[in-house]
């Protein structure tokens, strides 16, 4: 008997895409509710119960532990439990789970704060701050430094092996348009987002509702988005 899906509450921004590619990547079946941010949805009283921080991404899983339904928010704490509830993502070794754990947390803690507040302020702030903009692309440009310094010793950031590390990193990483940056100077980034954009179900997980989404900077892989995730769905020819 098959398990129930998961519930995924989600936009289709990097934050969300986290969520939606590891369910890709896990074959995971899973239902979709969309959380618009822009309409405010992330603080309504329902949504609250499961994400009292108003942020999405968040899941409920219905075959938690014990069998028993569970709720997560943050999307590094949903990234961690899908991986233990499937043993996937991971790597094999101790050693290997000490590094994705490191820079899952290094996604966190610093690529996505910095380049969320990069987004903010070069495109929404309604002021032109200059100190500002100059000081979250600056940080930005220097976390991937380390990225790609990252890369040149290792094919994936935590080893030779794909991870929730990577998942984490690569939507905000793909992004980098936006952000003001370039990668001449970052082949290894380069070769990585690549590597990982041809992956089918990671490519699933960002083309997820992506007609919902305005901001597409990312041109170097709007032209391999499925069309069909471009526009909203014609529900007059469902049955």
């Amino acid at each position: 008997m098959s398990e129930a899906p998961i519930e995924l509450y989600y936009w289709p921004t990097p934050n969300g895409w986290k969520i939606s590619i590891a369910l890709e990547e896990m074959q995971l079946p899973y239902t979709t509710h969309l959380i618009d941010i822009g309409k405010g949805d992330q603080f309504a009283e329902n949504f609250l119960k499961i994400s009292p921080n108003n942020r999405m991404p968040a899941i409920v899983d219905p075959n938690g532990p014990g069998k028993s339904p569970v709720s997560l928010f943050e999307s590094g704490a949903i990234l961690l439990y899908l991986s233990r509830k499937t043993g996937q993502f991971m790597g094999s070794t101790t050693r290997d789970q000490i590094a994705v754990e490191e820079w899952l947390m290094w996604q966190m803690g610093g690529l996505g704060p910095m380049a969320g507040q990069t987004h903010h302020f070069l495109k929404y702030a309604p002021e032109d701050i200059a100190y500002a903009k100059d000081r979250y692309r600056t940080e930005t440009a220097r976390l991937y430094g380390v990225l790609d310094r990252r890369l040149a010793q290792t094919e994936y950031v935590a080893g030779d092996f794909f991870s929730i590390a990577d998942m984490s990193i690569w939507g905000w990483a793909s992004l980098w348009e936006g952000q003001g940056q370039t990668l001449d100077d970052k082949p290894h980034m380069a070769r990585w987002l690549k590597t990982l954009w041809d992956r089918p179900a990671l490519r699933r997980g960002r083309s997820l509702h992506a007609y919902l989404r305005a901001d597409r900077s990312d041109s170097w892989l709007q032209a391999d988005l499925p069309p069909s995730s471009l526009s909203p769905p014609d529900w007059s020819k469902e049955n």
